[in-house]
């Protein structure tokens, strides 16, 4: 969930703990018995999904992320939709930015230096913490886990325009420059799952549906 207008902290806190709210009332429509610690979910001790929030040069994102399946974690505590006897999920688009961000310590592989970063107009900050986000090119390997424990059926890439500045606004596949075309090809192909929709710009019809293209 992307919001454009101007904020503070505590609103984008709001609407983060709102969100994870209404994930927990559909979900518990499935007579499944749900606790929320902070904003994530949990069935008994295992955990059902992750919520955070982050806040850009133009824009803050909630990002809610959803358990589908448990298998392939190990070391952790994890419960998926499945295993709660929700099967009735016959698509799964798991999402995916341009290029890799994070707050905190921890491996990232190619990452790029402060200086990288700011060049490349990928400097963002953390809500919580006001931090800047580490930022590192595509992660193929940690893409692929995504979609693995997902089980996803179709993609997401937003932020191409951050990535291709050229392609700000462009509302169809055939008008994005030719190294984007490549960007989001090279993605299906490592990946083998097709990309349906791509961001490309903070206004709510700055998209690419590939399904209506």
């Amino acid at each position: 969930m992307e919001h454009f207008d101007a904020v503070d902290l505590k609103t984008i806190y709001l609407r983060q703990r709102l969100l994870v709210f209404i994930a927990k009332e559909v979900i518990e429509s499935y007579n499944v018995k749900l606790k929320r610690d902070g904003d994530d979910l949990y069935f008994e001790d295992k955990k059902l999904s992750v919520c955070i929030a982050c806040k850009g040069v133009t824009s803050t994102k909630i990002h809610l992320g959803i358990n589908v399946k448990s298998k392939g974690v190990e070391h952790v505590k994890i419960i998926g939709l499945e295993d709660l006897g929700i099967k009735n999920v016959d698509e799964v688009m798991v999402v995916f930015k341009a290029y890799l961000t994070r707050v905190g310590t921890g491996p990232m592989d190619n990452e790029l230096s402060a200086e990288e970063t700011e060049q490349k107009g990928w400097a963002e900050f953390g809500t919580v913490t006001g931090r800047p986000r580490r930022a590192a090119e595509f992660d193929f390997e940690l893409a692929q886990r995504a979609i693995m424990l997902s089980s996803a059926t179709q993609l997401a890439i937003t932020k191409l325009d951050v990535r291709f500045p050229e392609c700000a606004g462009v509302k169809s596949f055939s008008d994005l420059s030719d190294e984007a075309k490549s960007f989001i090809k090279n993605i299906e192909d490592k990946l083998q799952v097709r990309v349906m929709l791509i961001g490309t710009g903070p206004l709510v019809d700055d998209i690419i549906d590939i399904r209506f293209d």
